[in-house]
Order: structure tokens, then sequence, then C-alpha cells
């Protein structure tokens, strides 16, 4: 699930590309099952979003990325770097 023009786009990874979700069911256990994850988080939880790659790498494509990493910094979620540290919230 991404975050993606002010929406939620549902894919799943299938073999070597993303598929559209398209079951309404499975589009709602999903959904669920992210904020599940989410609203049972504590102290030392990462949510890792990897950069965008456009070409060569079609898989990671950074119109998706970056839609949900900006989705998540404005709800508040800090951001780590690895060789910098916690830059802080």
């Amino acid at each position: 699930m991404l975050f993606f023009k002010n929406l939620f786009v549902f894919y799943i990874f299938r073999e070597y590309q993303w598929m559209n979700i398209n079951n309404m069911d499975n589009k709602k256990y999903l959904k669920n099952a992210y904020r599940v994850l989410l609203t049972r988080a504590r102290q030392g939880m990462v949510i890792l979003i990897p950069p965008g790659n456009n070409p060569p790498d079609t898989i990671r494509d950074s119109s998706f990325y970056d839609g949900t990493y900006d989705y998540l910094k404005s709800l508040g979620i800090c951001e780590l770097i690895a060789d910098v540290g916690n830059r802080g919230c």
C-alpha cells in the first residue's frame, strides 16, 4: 500500500513487478494490516522507505516512494539517517 497523489493505492509485488490489487476485500485487509502494525508500534520501531531509483530500476519508482515518505513526514514521524543519526523532530 502506498500513498500517492493524496490517495492510498494498493499494489502487491509478484515475481518481478508490482501489480494492482483490485479486489475490495484484499484492499481492506491490506489497509487494516498496516493500520494494526503502525498503531501497535512501540519505541524502537523503524519504517524503511527506500529511495526511488528511476531508470534503470522500474520497480522502485520514485513517484510512489516519495509520496509515502512525504505523507509519513507530514504526520510528524522522525527521519533517521544511517550515517548522521537522528535528525530530530
